[in-house]
């Protein structure tokens, strides 16, 4: 966080006084972030919100993926959201671009190889149930790739901060940072490429569900 520009780092500040003033957070698990070096949070999606609370809690900047039209808006709003995301250190992404998911894998891969540390949700998109579903192997292609460790993360109760289609209220959350899983470690010799992809991805989910509570749907 100390080698990021002094407007995110007062942005950051005001964000984390009004997110521990407003919803109270319950965090456990920050020390299993490493300080530095590429590595991957992927997380259970319930909220819109999550995508700013796992970097505004977290210790280090952590970059996401958004639609592109937050960046294209119009008007002052327009203006207001493309200096946020921007600020933020958000990835645009062109959702009805074909290739939007390799495109995406693409652009995170580039933030692990400098260092960085990107958030995904293996879900893919957000439960509308409740339910933790069935997680992408674009995790694990990750962090493969990338040589980069995955910090499970659970989220609890930011579905009742911004329920989808209705206004925010204040609600408590939590969240949690579990154990980081190395990806060298987790795959036995001579294990196919699909197969420890769809292992090391399970091995995330069943983490991230054991902190949630979370039932699972495959």
């Amino acid at each position: 966080m100390h080698n990021r520009p002094v407007t995110y780092r007062l942005l950051k500040l005001i964000l984390s006084i009004l997110v521990l003033v407003l919803l109270r957070p319950r965090v456990t698990g920050l020390q299993n972030i490493p300080k530095r070096g590429a590595v991957i949070l992927a997380s259970n999606h319930l909220s819109f919100i999550d995508s700013l609370l796992i970097p505004i809690m977290a210790p280090r900047h952590v970059a996401f993926l958004a639609k592109a039209e937050y960046w294209t808006g119009k008007g002052i709003k327009g203006r207001i959201s493309r200096w946020f995301f921007t600020k933020m250190g958000d990835i645009p992404v062109q959702r009805d671009d074909p290739r939007a998911g390799q495109r995406s894998l693409e652009d995170a891969l580039a933030v692990l190889q400098r260092g960085g540390a990107f958030g995904i949700y293996p879900e893919g998109t957000r439960s509308r149930d409740g339910k933790l579903h069935k997680g992408h192997t674009g995790v694990a292609w990750l962090a493969l790739t990338g040589k980069a460790p995955v910090v499970p993360v659970a989220l609890l109760g930011t579905d009742k901060v911004k329920p989808i289609g209705k206004m925010p209220r204040f609600a408590r959350v939590e969240l949690h940072f579990g154990t980081p899983i190395d990806p060298s470690r987790q795959i036995a010799a001579g294990t196919k490429p699909a197969q420890a992809r769809r292992e090391l991805t399970e091995q995330v989910m069943q983490s991230i569900q054991a902190m949630s509570g979370q039932e699972r749907v495959d």
